[in-house]
């Protein structure tokens, strides 16, 4: 808890948010095999950041984050950013949030009330995000402000949602028990000067990037982020799209990933032959045939490895653990692998 004056605020960090393949629980298991396996890293780029959750692992490195969802990008641009920023503009903008009462109508009001979240709520965050969107226009916010006053909101919504932890639906009937609350994110004011956030699709990305380790995590089913996160994505890009449909969902043409289709192993063998690293390390758990069927993974343990041996020598590392999933799996013997792949040197095969 901090004080800002009179008023009270509190505080949160990057693992204070629910997520689909959210490897937080991993990271020791992680830590460790990197610890033992890769000596002399310098620089790491997370190509599928997610959350950032595996990124602050490494913030003793040159980090690179990169995410096909704006929503995921903003989050990592205010972890891991390499702007500086000022504590307490964040704080001041915290506090005079949680104090507004008269939001009025707006684009949250008119498209979201009473489902994920009463009209109240909606009004508030329809309020702080076009404010955000003010301030950081007329110069009163810097990029990293910005960014992490959207991750501020973002995490706020997540807390209160009236759904199971994503956004395919909101549960009808349920009471809107919570109400937003924004949390002082405590991002570090002063990154590593090189490190780099991205928003682009990881296949286009590893063809201009070099890094010591290049960690990979893809979505592993067909169950798209876009869908499932839709609502975040729309509140973090805030272009007010029309929406649609009984989950209120936008458009998302634009931002579904191949690796949740049947041509996810030809854009892995795509990837890895483009990856310029010493080491890459793929985390892909073994749900092959063991879920409901958009739960089952889409590239065979077999094509993994295949793909990862034309690129270098391979270990594969695992760890049993309880996933974050949608609530309708809960699978025996659930693991995650890592594979570690030591690459061949430029020329050798």
């Amino acid at each position: 808890m901090g004080v800002a004056g009179a008023k009270a605020y509190k505080t949160s960090h990057i693992n204070n948010r629910r997520y689909l393949g959210n490897k937080y629980k991993l990271l020791p298991f992680i830590t460790r095999v990197v610890g033992d396996e890769c000596p002399g890293i310098g620089t790491v780029a997370d190509i599928f950041a997610g959350t950032g959750a595996v990124s602050s692992i490494f913030t003793d490195k040159v980090i690179i984050t990169n995410d096909l969802m704006y929503s995921n990008y903003i989050c990592n641009y205010a972890w891991f950013g390499a702007e500086t920023y000022d504590p307490q503009v964040i704080v001041d903008h915290v506090v005079r949030y949680n104090a507004e009462t008269e939001c009025g109508e707006n684009y949250m009001t008119r498209n979201f009330a009473d489902t994920y979240f009463s009209k109240s709520d909606c009004a508030k965050i329809g309020y702080i995000r076009e404010d955000i969107e003010k301030s950081y226009q007329e110069g009163a916010l810097n990029e990293r402000e910005r960014a992490i006053l959207i991750t501020s909101l973002l995490y706020a919504m997540d807390r209160i949602a009236v759904t199971c932890g994503h956004y395919d639906a909101y549960r009808k009937g349920a009471g809107f028990d919570g109400s937003l609350e924004l949390f002082v994110p405590l991002a570090k004011v002063d990154n590593n000067v090189e490190n780099r956030c991205l928003n682009e699709d990881a296949n286009e990305l590893v063809k201009r990037i070099e890094a010591d380790l290049v960690y990979i995590d893809p979505p592993y089913n067909s169950r798209q982020y876009c869908d499932a996160y839709h609502l975040l994505e729309n509140v973090a890009r805030w272009e007010k799209p029309p929406v649609f449909g009984v989950a209120k969902k936008m458009d998302r043409s634009g931002m579904k990933s191949k690796y949740c289709t049947a041509g996810a192993t030809q854009a892995f063998e795509a990837l890895i032959q483009d990856v310029k690293a010493k080491y890459i390390l793929l985390s892909y758990n073994n749900m092959a045939e063991k879920g409901d069927s958009r739960s089952n993974a889409k590239i065979s343990d077999g094509d993994i490895m295949r793909i990862l041996r034309g690129k270098g020598t391979v270990k594969v590392f695992e760890e049993n653990y309880k996933a974050f999933t949608t609530g309708k799996s809960d699978i025996e013997g659930n693991a995650e692998r890592l594979f570690l792949c030591r690459c061949y040197d430029e020329g050798q095969s």
